[in-house]
């Protein structure tokens, strides 16, 4: 079965995914679908915008990581981060020519063309050691576990930082990411473009005039055959509260972060729309396979084909293109520039 982009940043996601498909087996650059969108939406630029001019690191640090340990950092002339977010956050710090490799999920320009050290869902210490990494930058979902300690026995720091959840935890990364790299002056200020690019973003909702729009967020793998509702855990509502959404999951209190979909559980959402990643959408047919999908066609979303998509690689990342996805959000949630 293919592994989606999502799951790799979302562990809980690919557990969903893979317990799914072995219940069934028992009895995965920025693309939008052609219809899929609402009239002006605007695709996210698949490239991240780097501070100028590029900082210079003033190393050794010693910064905590989340794991316990304190990691002392002497050079940051080679990093490998294990996270499509992390390697975007320290392109954008303008340190993209110290990075000598990607996880899978790094698919943005500027860091396409780099080797990848991940097999799968796992990191493959062996990979990332032929490199010479002066510094790994993983996430506490990164792993396994072996791997990450064959690479910190191999004298290599090893920084592991928390998974994003929402926006709030924006500026934690970006800070925590800054001080390892000895840059946290850099870090400050990529905070305060990002923090201002999405104010601005906000400004341009829409006020409230009656009840707010409802948005389910919708994990597609047609090619699986895995369906699934995003819940309070799935990394959405933050974003879609920002827009001035309601998360229909969360809302119906679902406390997990990814359950099967069901009719009845469509029917208690009643979402106004429906957000799915675009090539989630793709790999059922485009908004003609969503609607056939039991329970989606019966929803308000289905009767009047509401469909937002973002990409893969950025809707969950929650980081400094966070206010591009917000954005495009807005955009297609609201019918700006239609």
């Amino acid at each position: 079965m293919p592994t989606p982009a999502a799951s790799y940043r979302f562990p809980r996601l690919a557990v969903a995914v893979a317990a799914l498909a072995l219940a069934l087996t028992a009895c995965g650059g920025t693309a939008t679908t052609t219809g899929s969108t609402a009239p002006g939406a605007a695709a996210v630029p698949d490239r991240v915008e780097p501070l100028a001019p590029a900082p210079q690191p003033a190393l050794p640090v010693t910064v905590p990581s989340v794991d316990g340990a304190q990691v002392t950092i002497t050079s940051a002339d080679r990093v490998v981060p294990l996270s499509g977010s992390l390697n975007e956050i320290v392109h954008t710090l303008g340190l993209g020519g110290q990075v000598v490799a990607r996880d899978i999920t790094a698919t943005f320009e500027q860091a396409a063309q780099l080797p990848v050290v991940t097999r799968g869902h796992d990191v493959s210490a062996e990979s990332v050691l032929s490199l010479r990494p002066t510094l790994v930058i993983a996430e506490t979902t990164s792993g396994p576990a072996e791997a990450i300690q064959q690479i910190r026995d191999a004298g290599i720091p090893v920084l592991v930082i928390a998974p994003a959840k929402g926006l709030d935890d924006v500026p934690k990364r970006i800070d925590a990411v800054a001080a390892a790299l000895g840059v946290k002056e850099a870090g400050t200020q990529l905070n305060q473009r990002t923090a201002d690019r999405i104010a601005t973003v906000r400004k341009d909702i829409p006020a409230a005039s009656g009840k707010k729009p409802r948005v389910a967020f919708l994990y597609l793998r047609g090619t699986a055959s895995v369906y699934l509702l995003g819940g309070s855990d799935s990394g959405a509502a933050s974003l879609l509260e920002a827009a001035g959404a309601v998360d229909t999951g969360k809302d119906s209190g679902l406390g997990k972060d990814f359950t099967p979909i069901t009719s009845e559980a469509l029917a208690a959402a009643a979402p106004d729309a429906i957000l799915v990643m675009s090539k989630g959408l793709e790999s059922v047919g485009g908004v003609d396979g969503l609607v056939k999908i039991p329970g989606v066609a019966q929803t308000p979303a289905g009767m009047d084909r509401r469909v937002l998509t973002v990409d893969d690689g950025v809707l969950l990342n929650y980081g400094p293109r966070t206010d591009q996805v917000l954005s495009s959000l807005v955009t297609q949630l609201y019918n700006k520039g239609a």
